[in-house]
């Protein structure tokens, strides 16, 4: 089980400790560049690619696509009643609380632990949280409505593989291979990004650092846990999405953060502990859930 646990979780590691030295060695990295390439090329085709190549019921992806949007939602709600009961912003933590890592650490891990099956599921899960991320998440950060966000290349990459497994169409050649060649550079461009930005977030406000940390890796676990019960998830789905809920905060959170003045100092230093944290914690959840936990 050792050996089992430590060939998927080193690769992950490792790219993203690279990228961490790279940063380290003052050596360039156009973050934003890496950033606006994933989420405008490599992750869209990544999900288009994994979900049209996937031999299965539709229904199991639509199923999953509810769980998340269900994770999501409870996420907000104990999220929000802590915030309050703790006397802290809505706006600068909300988002930090709900919104996990399911690209950078999400989608190698599901990949590495359950195959292409779990990488075409990671890849649903992260779909949906990446279009409430850039909707419900930039609402609470910003403060306003507004529906313009809904129009990106994620959101029509995932509508376009829904159309194909709905009607069964045959994908030409030359559209299968482009999108699979680009979507393989989102993995490791977003785990190198990943160590990158470890570098160069710090630590503040320990303590309540820590609390909030705490709080998104318990949270995400037994949301998870909980959500794969009630929708009866088994198999490669259940591994998904509760590994995915489990995930600590995402690094666009501070992003956002940044963008629209809500302490970014603070949401980075809960960005950064909670990677630190997850370093230790999902080896064991993985490690749990190979056991048939």
């Amino acid at each position: 089980m050792i050996v089992e646990l430590a060939s998927i979780v080193a690769p992950v590691y490792a790219i993203a400790g690279l990228g961490w030295a790279w940063a380290r060695s003052r050596r360039h990295f156009d973050g934003a560049f890496a950033t606006d390439l994933v989420m405008t090329v490599g992750a869209p085709c990544l999900v288009f690619s994994s979900l049209s190549r996937l031999h299965m019921d539709g229904g199991a992806l639509v199923e999953m696509a509810l769980a998340t949007a269900a994770a999501l939602a409870c996420s907000f709600a104990i999220g929000a009643v802590a915030l309050r009961a703790a006397g802290l912003s809505l706006p600068t933590f909300l988002g930090t609380l709900v919104f996990g890592n399911t690209g950078n650490m999400g989608l190698p891990l599901c990949y590495f632990a359950f195959g292409d099956e779990g990488l075409a599921f990671g890849a649903c899960f992260f779909a949906v949280a990446s279009i409430a991320h850039y909707t419900v998440g930039q609402w609470v950060w910003s403060g306003r409505v507004s529906l313009r966000e809904v129009n990106t290349p994620l959101s029509w990459a995932a509508v376009a593989a829904v159309v194909v497994l709905a009607t069964g169409a045959r994908v030409p050649a030359w559209v299968d291979r482009t999108t699979a060649t680009l979507g393989g550079l989102a993995i490791p461009l977003m785990q190198l990004s990943l160590g990158v930005s470890l570098a160069q977030l710090r630590l503040a406000h320990v303590p309540r650092t820590l609390a909030l940390s705490l709080l998104r890796l318990g949270m995400g676990f037994g949301v998870g846990v909980a959500l794969a019960h009630a929708f009866a998830l088994e198999g490669v789905a259940r591994g998904v999405l509760v590994l995915d809920c489990a995930m600590p905060a995402a690094v666009f959170n501070y992003m956002m953060a940044a963008r629209y003045d809500r302490e970014p100092a603070e949401v980075a230093s809960v960005v950064v502990l909670s990677t630190l944290l997850a370093f230790g914690t999902l080896p064991l959840v993985i490690g749990w859930l190979l056991a048939g936990g």
